[in-house]
């Protein structure tokens, strides 16, 4: 993580543009950022300040936010003490990551007062801060007491203290000159020196092409203080290192507000991605979860099935011992021999010692009348715990094969349309239901030689792709014996060459669980012979009149080469 001292420095020169705005409006979209909406010369600004101890910033942001209903109760608290207050003053202590917004407001009374609004930026520690005019603790988004094992007290109506460090500012690197050994250089500075993080001295080193031997300590430390000095000067910009990060560089753009606009792209595609992976990770829990169940259900059933196999047998021995009554003496036995008359062999037939031979063949005959009985359920529930399991099979590999967070969102539509399915963790009120439903995907395009190829991404898309937008003599591909998407070839009217369908029938292919093996049948036919399954599930089709081409699943290079794919 770059966000370091020097970031935020970059991003507090950049800031000044708020100095004289008034605070209108206050959000908490998230459980761990806090928007500010400042009107400033005329225009609107929405100020991001994250304390979540990966995603920890704060910048200007153009990224709509969807908020609560109900504000939580630190929101309230800072729309009480600041709505209507101008900003009087933006600045940094030193190198830290320690951001204050001094406002100016006025009292009932019309008496002039000022608040401070402390950003730390601390990793797990991160918090937002409101002081008085004497630097007292109105309130915090996070507490932490001293009692509880923390360096100092942040609660209300305590002095605000800054948290203390043993690093030194890179100007005094001359104090440590006599310290030096050959350690990494990286790790020397990080951890001797405030506000710098390692990706920011990687860059350095790597953009001046910096050796690391002892001798070049002072070349880096000089390079350091010259970058501070272009960060006052607003000669820095971002640009993107190595391993999804980034880090400032000299600029003598004057673009406005670049820093603030990197970062804001940024870490909303960082959100966006992590808040994708958790809630891919949570729906996909839950339905691996419910599978888990429903497999130990279809075992149990199986177990039943089982033990209904044995009912002809009990049957049998029913029949032989009832008709042969007649010689049969009428003590209590422990076993019998009789003849079966079905094939002429002798069996030998077991029986409860406690009851006479006409009393066993009844309760032989009664235990095969249950089991018929048991075994004509099960069967039927076996058929259709089966069919939930294919279907959500299919699930599963939807959401492993998504790419974002609409996709996610019209499968979780599509499961809670189909199953009662809780997730492991409610959502919060911060995304409404109505959220989902209007981020429907759309399906995945590609044009060959003038064939447009419509791709499902989920099963409800499958069947819109399928009976809504497809032509009747439109051709209907997926792959044999898997799951995977609909793949539907726009024909209008034209007969596609062999090479057509061989290209189709890989991109079938590759947009299934087979995407990895070789040799991969694929069925296709028309539309017209494609039927949906009475009161199935979504995407859950059968069909006839298939012919079968065995196809090699096409990479993604392969699809961007040989076709052009459609947004």
């Amino acid at each position: 993580m770059a966000f370091d001292g020097l970031v935020l420095n970059a991003v507090s020169n950049e800031l000044a543009c708020l100095i004289g705005g008034k605070l209108q409006k206050i959000y908490e979209p998230d459980e761990n950022e806090i928007l500010l909406s400042i009107y400033c010369n005329g225009i609107q600004y929405a100020l991001s300040i994250n304390i979540s101890s990966n995603l920890y910033s704060v910048y200007l942001t153009q990224n709509k936010k969807v908020n609560p209903l109900v504000a939580p109760n630190f929101c309230m608290l800072l729309r009480k003490h600041l709505i209507n207050y101008k900003i009087s003053n933006i600045y940094t202590l030193g190198l830290e990551r320690i951001l204050i917004i001094d406002f100016i407001g006025k009292d009932e009374n019309n008496t002039s007062i000022v608040k401070k609004m402390v950003i730390e930026l601390m990793g797990k520690y991160s918090n937002i801060l409101l002081l008085d005019e004497n630097d007292i603790i109105i309130d915090s988004f996070k507490h932490f007491s001293t009692n509880n094992g923390a360096s100092r007290n942040i609660l209300p109506k305590h002095k605000y203290s800054s948290p203390s460090s043993n690093k030194i500012d890179i100007s005094k690197f001359e104090e440590l000159i006599n310290n030096l050994d050959d350690s990494c250089i990286i790790d020397f500075f990080c951890n001797n020196f405030i506000g710098l993080s390692k990706t920011s001295v990687k860059q350095l080193i790597s953009e001046k092409n910096i050796s690391t031997s002892l001798d070049n300590y002072t070349l880096l430390a000089n390079y350091l203080l010259e970058l501070q000095n272009n960060i006052k000067n607003s000669h820095v910009k971002c640009i993107s290192v190595g391993n999804n990060d980034y880090a400032l560089t000299y600029s003598q753009s004057t673009i406005p507000l670049q820093v603030n606009t990197f970062l804001d792209n940024y870490y909303n595609n960082k959100q966006e991605n992590e808040q994708f992976l958790s809630y891919k990770n949570t729906l996909l829990s839950s339905i691996v979860s419910k599978l888990k169940k429903l497999s130990k259900k279809l075992s149990n059933i199986n177990e039943k099935l089982e033990e209904c196999s044995q009912m002809e047998k009990y049957k049998l021995y029913g029949e032989l011992i009832t008709s042969n009554l007649y010689q049969i003496s009428k003590q209590r036995l422990s076993h019998i021999e009789l003849l079966n008359y079905y094939d002429g062999t002798t069996i030998d037939i077991p029986l409860d010692i406690s009851l006479y031979p006409n009393d066993n063949a009844k309760k032989y005959l009664k235990k095969y009348n249950k089991l018929k009985a048991t075994n004509d359920i099960v069967q039927i529930q076996k058929i259709e715990l089966e069919k939930e399991i294919n279907y959500l099979e299919s699930i599963v590999y939807e959401i492993e094969v998504s790419t974002c967070i609409s996709d996610i969102y019209a499968i979780s539509d599509e499961v809670k349309s189909s199953f009662s399915l809780q997730s492991k963790k409610k959502q919060k009120n911060r995304i409404s239901s109505s959220k989902s439903s209007n981020n429907l995907t759309l399906p995945i395009k590609y044009n060959i030689n003038g064939f447009n190829i419509l791709v499902g991404k989920n099963n409800k898309q499958n069947d819109e792709l399928t009976f809504k937008i497809a032509n009747k003599d439109d051709l209907w591909f997926h792959v044999k014996d898997f799951h995977g998407s609909h793949t539907i070839l726009q024909t209008n009217g034209v007969t596609p060459s062999q090479e057509i369908l061989n290209k189709c029938a890989a991109i079938a292919a590759f947009y299934s669980q087979a995407s990895n093996s070789s040799n991969v049948p694929v069925d296709y036919t028309l539309i017209k012979y494609v039927k949906k399954i009475k009161n199935s599930k979504p995407g859950m089709v059968i069909y006839t009149n298939q012919e079968t081409i065995n196809v090699q699943p096409n990479s993604f290079s392969d699809l961007q080469i040989n076709s052009k794919q459609i947004e």
